[in-house]
């Protein structure tokens, strides 16, 4: 049988309640048991000197001990320190001081010889003396209480003790109540993150949880609604990305079936213009795979870098004049304020990757006789590089994800600019991989501004 979380709390925190109850009823009845037989004792002591006294002034009078032989009358009156008129009167006198102390004296002679009393007297039983003018004429044994005798002291301590057996169940009950109300308190937040677990596990992202505590379990309900709202974001992100790639590998394929059907049926004939068609579509095949490829292996950490001391202006000075005819065919302008920078450790081949795809989107997207501004310098020991366009502009509710994957500054998911949308998001990773970060921002020139910030190669090494 399986016990819940709620049945298991409660059952231990019943079963420590009727412990503790438990171990402090036994060490209660065990400490009022002797405190009360100590308590006995005492008073039986007390009463044991005034009959010394008592005893003493009986013997200056009498002379021996012989009216006291078989004489328990005697012995009963010299025991009782109650006035005539007491005796007379309905009993008031305490049961400890006569009726059960009675039994436990026993008076000896000078030579320890029994006169009356209780002749069962253990050899370790403590006796007073009885002196009359200096000299001891007698002995007074009292044996201690070993329990309560007496009728009223057993039914004190009886009911001493039922009071404490009464209180400790009282105590179990209401410990057994706060447990039932602390398993629940506790649980069922728990069972609601269970349920809410299930509902996650089984594909329902949209589930919460109510968070109303502060407490640890408070804590985990917000840790599991924000794991959910990542869950339900990143299964978005999945299918935006699976719709994404299906039409960007959908528009080349139908244009290369329509272009070889056309040729096929004889429609077209197979001329260069012909081929280049083809060829073209082919190739925006060949960078979406290679795209999708590379991201991939970053997301995985498996896009190889070989790192070495890299003179960052270096690499773009030649990536730029690799675009100088791409860019003047455009009618671009061409600015640049490349100074000398510090060496960074990088890879040649990847941030030449980084600074096409840049300068691509520059040479794509910027209208026909606008401008395009390179510059790269060193700020506060890291290397700064600035790729900007005169425009058109990212609208602001685009600007934020721009590194997004399939994410485009055009509002319509056209292809008359080319692309993919996976340019900035691969630059983004190559970017992260070198120590560096990546930024986007509204250029002062009206276009795109991508800010990028490398660590120096000393900042690296130490």
């Amino acid at each position: 049988m399986r016990w819940s979380i709620s049945t298991k709390l409660f059952l231990v925190l019943v079963a420590i309640s009727i412990a503790t109850v438990a171990a402090m009823g036994v060490s209660a009845r065990i400490s009022f048991t002797r405190g009360f037989i100590g308590y006995l004792n005492e008073q039986s002591a007390a009463y044991a000197d005034s009959v010394v006294v008592r005893l003493a002034e009986a013997y200056k009078t009498e002379g021996s001990w012989r009216f006291l032989h078989h004489n328990p009358r005697a012995w009963y009156r010299l025991l009782d320190n109650r006035s005539r008129r007491e005796r007379d009167s309905p009993p008031q006198f305490s049961e400890v001081d006569f009726s059960a102390v009675h039994l436990r004296l026993t008076l000896l002679d000078a030579d320890k010889e029994v006169v009356i009393g209780n002749r069962n007297i253990p050899s370790d039983t403590p006796m007073r003396p009885v002196n009359v003018d200096g000299r001891t004429v007698g002995w007074l044994a009292l044996i201690p209480y070993q329990q309560a005798t007496a009728a009223a002291d057993v039914r004190f301590q009886q009911r001493q003790l039922t009071q404490n057996w009464l209180i400790g169940w009282a105590t179990v009950i209401v410990a057994a109540l706060a447990a039932w109300w602390l398993s629940r308190l506790l649980v069922t937040p728990l069972k609601r993150i269970t349920a809410a677990t299930h509902n996650l596990a089984s594909g329902d992202y949209s589930v919460r949880i109510p968070v109303t505590s502060k407490d640890e379990i408070g804590g985990l309900s917000e840790d599991f609604n924000r794991l959910a709202q990542a869950l339900a974001h990143n299964e978005q992100l999945r299918r935006s990305f699976m719709a994404d790639v299906s039409h960007e590998l959908r528009t080349p394929l139908s244009v290369l079936k329509g272009e070889l059907e056309a040729i096929e049926d004889g429609v077209r004939s197979m001329t260069p213009a012909t081929l280049a068609s083809l060829q073209s579509e082919v190739t925006t095949l060949n960078k979406l795979v290679s795209d999708l490829y590379d991201l991939s292996l970053s997301d995985i950490g498996a896009l190889s870098y070989r790192m070495t001391e890299v003179e960052i202006d270096e690499v773009l000075q030649t990536t730029l004049a690799a675009f100088q005819q791409r860019l003047a065919d455009r009618g671009l302008k061409v600015q640049t304020d490349i100074t000398p920078s510090v060496p960074v450790n990088g890879d040649e081949g990847r941030l030449q990757q980084l600074f096409n795809n840049l300068l691509e989107n520059c040479a794509r997207y910027t209208q026909t006789g606008g401008t395009v501004r390179v510059g790269c310098r060193t700020v506060n020991g890291e290397v700064l590089v600035e790729i900007e366009d005169s425009g058109p502009g990212v609208p602001a509710d685009i600007l934020p994800r721009i590194f997004e994957r399939f994410v485009r500054a055009e509002a319509s998911r056209n292809r008359s600019h080319g692309g993919a949308g996976l340019g900035l998001a691969i630059c983004q990773n190559i970017v992260e991989a070198h120590g560096g970060k990546i930024a986007a921002s509204a250029a002062p020139l009206g276009g795109l501004l991508i800010s990028i910030r490398l660590p120096r190669l000393r900042d690296l090494q130490v």
